[in-house]
Order: C-alpha cells, then structure tokens, then sequence
C-alpha cells in the first residue's frame, strides 16, 4: 500500500504522524537531503514545507510517480 511523507521541520511535520504518514523531520539543508535520498519506495504522496523545498532547490525529482507539493508559508 503507498504512503505519504513529510519533509520538513518538525515543528511543522510531528502533526502528520497523527494522520499515518511517514514524517523525515529535517532542521537544516543537510538533513532534508538525506531525507529526500532516504524516501521508502512505497511513497506516494510527498509533501515539503517551504523551508525543505528551499533547501532541496534543485534536487532531482523523485520517482514520476510521487506526487509532490510544498506547505505555504
């Protein structure tokens, strides 16, 4: 079965857990990109704060079949 995953600060993501998804707290660019190379195969949906999207800037995206979408700030 896919799961969804957070990315992101965990001030931000802790929440997400309540709702079943896989949250990869990141405080920094160095922790978020090793999130983002750690992903469980089985995500589907992931879901970046505005933060962890800045810090992963140009990264490769993930697999063509994850969908992803960035928290307003």
């Amino acid at each position: 079965m896919a799961r969804a995953a957070v990315i992101g600060e965990a001030v931000r993501t802790a929440g997400f857990a309540l709702a079943g998804a896989v949250v990869l707290a990141a405080e920094n660019q160095e922790e978020a990109r090793a999130a983002w190379r750690e992903l469980p195969a089985d995500v589907a949906v992931l879901v970046l704060t505005a933060r962890a999207a800045a810090w992963l800037g140009e990264e490769p995206q993930p697999r063509r079949d994850v969908l992803l979408a960035v928290m307003p700030t």
